[in-house]
């Protein structure tokens, strides 16, 4: 399935740079001792940005939810439609869920719960990895 190739900013681009080196490393507020991700600009919870760092995870989770795409708004993607849209708790980042198209699982297979392990995948457009997960069996 071809990927979005996301463009980084400033505020995100250690996360993205991480990516290329295929590392996964989170946001982590210090004064608050927590994950947060998407990136920001400054802390969720107390709204700071000099208490942000980034930190390393191994990337390992479950399969906490997911949905199947069938119309989705974004070009390219309709190709490969209907899709997997998997909801991925990350087990070193509690609070800390991330999406993925779990590569390799038939759509509407998805086994909720179900331990998966983080690959990377390069986008087409601009060489960009992104994170994805597969389900470890």
């Amino acid at each position: 399935m071809p990927k979005q190739s996301p463009i980084p900013e400033d505020y995100d681009r250690p996360f993205w740079e991480a990516c290329n080196e295929e590392r996964l490393v989170l946001q982590y507020c210090t004064k608050c001792d927590r994950f947060q991700h998407p990136p920001k600009i400054r802390c969720d919870k107390c709204r700071r940005a000099d208490t942000i760092e980034w930190r390393q995870v191994d990337g390992s989770g479950t399969i906490y939810s997911y949905a199947v795409i069938h119309d989705t708004p974004i070009a390219a993607l309709q190709p490969d439609q209907p899709y997997n849209a998997a909801l991925i708790a990350i087990t070193a980042a509690p609070g800390v869920n991330m999406i993925s198209h779990l590569p390799g699982t038939p759509v509407d297979k998805v086994p909720l719960d179900a331990p998966v392990e983080l690959i990377f995948e390069t986008t087409l457009a601009t060489g960009q990895k992104v994170p994805e997960w597969r389900v470890i069996k």
